[in-house]
């Protein structure tokens, strides 16, 4: 029988908040239920500077909806709401980053994992998602155990690109094993969450489902961890940067203006954080016709590598527009690993095996960047 939020919810108003002597539901701390296949997800919302001492609660919370039948996993994170500020203040406000989950644990590497490297671009649209599995499972072929995080939590991709479906369990109640194929374990909020529920989630919520992600899946031994950050350079990339040792960043981008504008601030993004940016990727960077081999540029071509050459980073190489890198990846068959004798499979890997060498000299165990508000 399906848990349904009602159940979720019965459970949730056994328990108590030690100071306020209410039930976490009653007092409006409960939200952002999500229940898929018995995996259910949750936050409680705390003041934060009460988020240290409420890890018990949110234990308890996860033990109370553990017990109800038809339960196989239960993750619920603590959220913390800031205080509005002051207006006279208008500068320091804008500047510093927001606010970090109360329960956030400790900087550190993630146990077992080796180099972990951020996938990532300035907008969305650009085919990063694609350039991401192909990249990972073109580090396998390389010969190297590899994760993928799916770190777009509002918009997971990886359970349909690399043809996972099913949900993550755990042997303990307390972690969860990642799903895998061809070769690759994952790990993804697309797994937990039906495909069409939206997940609105404040940005503490995310950075906090983030940590778990992390750090609280068996991972195992990695040689390498590919994250598929989400677009941009908001809360998900200053966690990733804050709280864990990236051993670089790869900028995906496709050739026109407006979206190597984008790119350029994801690059210096990472460079404010102490970040290596390992290079630039130029995804559909021309299209051959598959029936007159004419060439045409749609999208511009070129100038990622200009942008490289600007910025003082690697070119890595050009993916075309092609209609069988599309196809692959919506059928949850990559190319690289569906016809590994195609060009543009080629391609993934020589981009694959540049990346594996200029992380190979990174010390993975330097301690995270801190980030720093001149």
């Amino acid at each position: 029988m399906a848990v349904t939020e009602k159940q979720v919810l019965d459970a949730l108003s056994t328990i108590a908040d030690p100071e306020r002597g209410a039930d976490i539901v009653s007092l409006g701390m409960v939200s952002g239920i999500a229940i898929r296949d018995g995996n259910v997800v949750f936050s409680i919302e705390v003041e934060p500077e009460r988020g240290d001492k409420l890890e018990p609660l949110r234990k308890a919370a996860e033990r109370a909806v553990d017990a109800l039948p038809g339960v196989l996993s239960v993750t619920a994170v603590l959220t913390a709401q800031t205080a509005s500020r002051s207006r006279a203040a208008p500068q320091a406000d804008a500047a510093r980053p927001g606010p970090l989950p109360a329960n956030r644990p400790a900087r550190g590497e993630v146990p077992g994992v080796g180099a972990i490297i951020a996938v990532a671009s300035g907008k969305g649209g650009v085919g990063k998602s694609t350039v991401a599995a192909n990249l990972a499972l073109g580090l396998v072929t390389n010969g190297l155990a590899v994760g993928v995080l799916d770190a777009d939590i509002y918009g997971p991709s990886m359970p349909r690109m690399l043809g996972i479906s099913g949900r993550p369990r755990s042997h303990d109640g307390k972690t969860l094993q990642p799903m895998e194929n061809y070769g690759l374990k994952v790990m993804s909020m697309g797994f937990l969450v039906p495909e069409d529920t939206p997940m609105i989630w404040r940005g503490p919520m995310v950075m906090s489902a983030l940590q778990q992600m992390l750090r609280e899946v068996e991972w195992g031994k990695l040689d390498i961890m590919v994250v598929d950050m989400p677009p941009g350079t908001g809360d998900a990339q200053l966690t990733m940067a804050q709280q864990v040792p990236l051993a670089g960043a790869v900028i995906v981008s496709t050739p026109q203006d407006i979206a190597l504008l984008d790119a350029r601030k994801g690059l210096n993004m990472f460079r404010k954080v102490d970040v290596p940016v390992l290079g630039i990727i130029e995804n559909m960077s021309y299209f051959l016709c598959p029936h007159c081999g004419g060439r045409s540029e749609i999208f511009s071509h070129g100038g990622a590598r200009r942008e490289a050459e600007l910025l003082g980073t690697e070119f890595l190489g050009e993916v075309p527009l092609d209609l069988g890198i599309r196809e692959t990846s919506d059928s949850g068959r990559p190319i690289t690993i569906s016809d590994p004798d195609n060009p543009h499979a080629a391609v993934f890997r020589r981009i694959a095996a540049r990346v594996r060498e200029k992380i190979s000299g990174e010390s993975v165990r330097r301690p995270p960047p801190r980030i720093v508000i001149e």
